[in-house]
């Protein structure tokens, strides 16, 4: 089921209705109610995969259990192997299984040999990347004895399942949202507020900005052989909003959903595009992922503890492995070499964490120098998105080829003022509450105001609505 979709627009006032009114008194019946109500959304796409998803519940509850009670340590190996060998297995699978084929059929072509493999068509699961790392990190860390295992399935059930984040994140950790499941929850009018503004601004994000863009981006990309280069600038720009109006845009409808509910999911994005280098940009996107991989990937590894080649080494794989869990692409991968390319420069020189606090922090506008930081920022990091939005390397190459030559400096032939407008709004606002949460988390202006800016943004949510077509979340692909 789509955030953005009338079925959601019915399905969400109904169940929080039903939650608050119904199955308020009982604790186990409210995780119940939750467990049903999410498999019901994520089973509205395609009922069949349901399976899949309890499966590796069912799987990683019943190894947390024994992994608590078994003291061999070769065994609490063997325990931990079997969840990493089938949930990733799961993933590779539905995910990785034709990319590798395809790639080695070339691979064999070229000395030779004609392989007799074949691909297959499958259908890639809607979420199985983060609900398969939320798993993950439950039974990673029972095996480091960080978490204690749940005896309730439906509480376990209930966490790897929670619609507001099931299929597009934030990538929970166990130790962070299952002990939400413990504890009685207790409708709060300042909560549910919250919540609602956050989905206000999300569905704003996600139909204004992404879907307005979508068209345009869709458009240049599409034809980018007969488009010249400043009109590939713009589309690789709009699309760089678009991406990140899409994705935080979900993740600002899943945490104030979320809130509806008495449930605090994590921030996944803290304002990105104000960063002033890559190493900031990272701790800014997509924060849920950069950390899970940080902490069951890069730490293990060694993270920072070695000497300067293993630092680039560490770094390097983890975000070539961050490009790959995006997509079994070639461009993925290379979207994730050039970023660990970016970030190598300020790792050797020491510089990875020169900005902790958001820009302008303790002033109303940033100095000339920021502004250039973040210009520049943004500039690299739009170059990337060429190989993160292009069909191949091919695509990608000649694609930015052509913005770099002459041509970039002729009228461009596709241009939007109505996206212009929209990533105004959004930069605009979020530049204002940089320091809180979301883009209209205000504290200090009058009732008239806040509502009449609500009213406002609600008009262009429906004015957008009509006049561009519904787009799906990107990263339902991931």
């Amino acid at each position: 089921m789509l955030f953005n979709s009338i079925a959601f627009l019915i399905f969400l006032p109904i169940v929080f209705l039903l939650y608050w009114c119904v199955f308020n008194k009982n604790l186990k019946f409210q995780n119940l109610y939750l467990l049903i109500i999410s498999y019901i959304f994520y089973g509205w796409w395609d009922w069949r995969f349901l399976m899949l998803i309890a499966f590796s519940s069912l799987l990683d509850f019943l190894i947390g259990l024994s992994l608590k009670k078994e003291k061999n340590v070769t065994n609490r190996k063997l325990l931990l192997a079997l969840s990493l060998i089938v949930n990733l297995g799961f993933l590779g699978c539905f995910k990785y299984y034709n990319f590798f084929i395809e790639n080695l059929i070339v691979a064999m072509d070229s000395i030779g040999v004609n392989a007799n493999l074949y691909s297959l068509q499958i259908i890639l699961p809607v979420g199985i990347s983060f609900y398969t790392f939320q798993t993950l990190s439950y039974t990673i860390d029972i095996y480091r004895n960080r978490l204690e295992p749940t005896k309730s399935w439906i509480q376990f059930f209930a966490y790897v399942s929670f619609f507001p984040q099931l299929v597009a994140g934030p990538i929970e950790r166990a130790s962070s949202l299952l002990p939400q499941f413990y504890k009685a929850r207790v409708f709060n009018y300042k909560n549910a507020v919250a919540g609602s503004k956050q989905i206000l601004w999300g569905f704003f994000k996600k139909i204004v900005l992404a879907d307005s863009a979508a068209v345009f981006v869709n458009q240049i990309f599409d034809n980018s052989a007969d488009l010249n280069g400043s009109t590939l600038l713009i589309g690789l720009i709009f699309f760089a909003f678009q991406i990140y109006g899409d994705f935080s845009g979900y993740s600002d409808i899943a945490i104030g959903t979320a809130r509806l509910f008495g449930f605090n999911l994590m921030q996944n994005f803290a304002y990105p595009y104000f960063s002033r280098d890559i190493a900031e940009f990272w701790r800014r996107w997509h924060i849920s992922l950069s950390t899970w991989f940080r902490d069951y990937l890069y730490i293990p590894l060694g993270g920072s503890k070695g000497g300067l080649t293993a630092k680039i080494r560490n770094t390097f794989i983890i975000f070539i492995v961050s490009g790959f869990w995006h997509g079994a692409n070639w461009t993925f991968i290379v979207w994730g070499f050039l970023n660990a390319l970016f970030f190598i420069p300020l790792l050797i020189s020491g510089n990875n964490r020169n900005h902790l606090e958001i820009i302008a922090h303790n002033k109303t506008f940033p100095n000339v120098i920021e502004i250039f930081k973040v210009l520049l920022t943004f500039g690299m990091i739009t170059l990337t998105w060429a190989f993160f939005r292009a069909s191949n390397l091919t695509h990608a190459f000649s694609y930015l080829n052509e913005i770099f030559s002459p041509s970039l400096f002729e009228a461009p032939t596709v241009f939007s003022l109505k996206v212009v407008l929209a990533i105004i709004i959004v930069t605009v606002l979020e530049y204002i509450n940089r320091r809180k949460k979301f883009g209209l988390d205000f504290l200090n202006i009058s009732r008239f105001k806040k509502y009449s800016l609500y009213y406002f943004l609600m008009g262009l949510i429906i004015y957008y609505a009509i006049e561009f077509k519904q787009q799906g979340f990107i990263y339902f692909q991931f």
